[in-house]
């Protein structure tokens, strides 16, 4: 049995503005109409022998993965959830604990949440190749058949040949500089370290275990002490602290006597970049690569993505302009990767576009900040068919509501009742509350709120059906 284990753990700021660190680039559709969590699951559809995934992800991204699966009708047979990031090698070895639970050995297929696969059916081809190397107790990664001499990726030498297309790794080598990238190439045996894998759960954890075993007495307590929340898998916070921080290939690939790489010519990319996005996207005949609402004049091979207003360039060649509600970037294609600098002064400045859109997203629906001042704020609110917001006070606002879509029921205090289109109530300062929709449509609303302090984290909750117990 395959169990595939998507790593969902990643922020993707070398793609800010679009990807931030609560809704992150997986959890977008960059490139299809699925996001490219939905699209890693799926692109599966069709490989033998194959079980429900194990999804290891974030805590604050939990509901909008689970929604996200249910949208393409999976069950995740666990869905994982990280306090804090630990690298991959931790993420997989609690997958395979979780994993030998209903399966005593499974052949655990690793992949990143973020990649995209243009030749699906070759795809599916390595990973037969990987499962029976797997099974004969080989830990296999699989290696990207290079067509540039490109210094962004670390590289797997091949040796010799174990069988049919799968060959014993000589070595891993670090991103090398464009003289060495280019020998690499030229040499043939050499390929791009695509970070997917494929082996025995046993073997994983046996290897783990003679190499680090701190990570793996660590990682199998923090399961061991986990909790049950809604489908979730909470891990032991202060177990999984302890845990040291390491990559699978340092951890283990490198270490271990069995490793073996399988050469794959897949149509892979890591969309690590603007500019991977312009390699992969579908261009124009003066090469450029838009999305959304955009105008161009004399500009050539630019990649220019619009999120919510019309975007026009004149004379721009070799660029990136992504636009966002709340942010701009232009940047040299060239220079792409040099983003996550810009996220860092982001953060530094303490600036919420590091880490928010102005339309945040919550298990019972989304907001979306219209306008605000030092006093006053204005949102649209979007409440899920059957969701509810918690029933919560706030000690430094009071807050209008005005109903423009479906019908909401209200609590406000002692009162119960239901409002319809075009109506509106009024929630004052410290009053406890509560927002549902008990219809079939979305339930849509203008808030107002004036007060003296506007923040998120200004919520006391009483009831939650999602379990929350902050501002998240």
């Amino acid at each position: 049995m395959i169990v595939p284990v998507i790593l969902s753990g990643g922020s993707g700021t070398r793609l800010w503005p679009l990807s931030r660190a609560l809704r992150p680039k997986q959890l977008l559709s960059m490139t299809s109409n699925f996001t490219m969590i939905q699209d890693t699951v799926s692109r599966l559809n069709g490989v033998a022998e194959l079980a429900a995934p194990i999804i290891v992800c974030n805590e604050e991204h939990r509901f909008t993965i689970a929604e996200q699966m249910r949208e393409i009708n999976i069950a995740p047979a666990s869905i994982i959830l990280e306090p804090f990031g630990k690298n991959t090698a931790p993420a997989v070895a609690i997958s395979a604990l979780q994993a030998q639970k209903s399966d005593d050995d499974p052949v655990l297929l690793v992949l990143p949440a973020d990649h995209v696969i243009g030749n699906i059916q070759a795809f599916h081809a390595a990973v037969a190749t990987g499962f029976n190397a797997a099974l004969e107790g080989k830990l296999v990664t699989f290696g990207i058949v290079p067509n540039t001499a490109e210094t962004g990726y670390g590289y797997i030498k091949s040796g010799d040949e174990i069988n049919d297309g799968v060959f014993h790794v000589d070595a891993f080598v670090e991103k090398p500089d464009a003289e060495t990238a280019q020998s690499y190439l030229d040499e043939g045996n050499y390929y791009w370290n695509s970070g997917m894998f494929m082996f025995k759960a046993s073997r994983y954890l046996n290897e783990l275990q003679v190499h680090n075993t701190d990570m793996y007495s660590s990682s199998k307590l923090s399961l061991e002490s986990a909790k049950a929340d809604m489908d979730f898998i909470r891990l032991d916070r202060d177990e999984f602290a302890k845990c040291p921080a390491d990559s699978i290939d340092y951890a283990v690939m490198e270490k271990t006597g069995d490793a073996a790489v399988i050469p794959v010519d897949i149509g892979w990319n890591d969309i690590g970049s603007w500019s991977a996005l312009w390699d992969v996207g579908s261009s124009d005949e003066q090469g450029n690569v838009t999305h959304g609402d955009v105008i161009l004049h004399d500009s050539n091979n630019s990649y220019v993505h619009s999120d919510s207003r019309l975007v026009t360039v004149v004379g721009l060649n070799d660029h990136v302009v992504v636009e966002t509600a709340d942010a701009v970037l232009v940047a040299h294609r060239d220079k792409s990767q040099n983003v996550k600098d810009i996220v860092e002064q982001l953060k530094a400045a303490n600036r919420d576009e590091a880490t928010i859109h102005s339309k945040a997203y919550r298990p019972w629906g989304s907001y979306e900040c219209i306008d605000h001042d030092s006093r006053f704020q204005v949102k649209r609110i979007t409440v899920n068919p059957g969701a509810s917001l918690s029933l919560q006070l706030h000690h430094h606002r009071s807050e209008h509501w005005i109903v423009v879509q479906g019908t909401a029921r209200v609590t406000c205090g002692d009162k119960v009742f239901l409002m319809a289109e075009n109506e509106s109530t009024y929630i004052p300062l410290g009053e406890k509350h509560r927002l549902e929709n008990t219809g079939k449509i979305p339930l849509e609303l203008i808030e107002v709120q004036t007060g003296t302090y506007l923040g998120e984290d200004d919520i006391v909750r009483f009831d939650d059906v999602y379990g929350r117990e902050d501002k998240k």
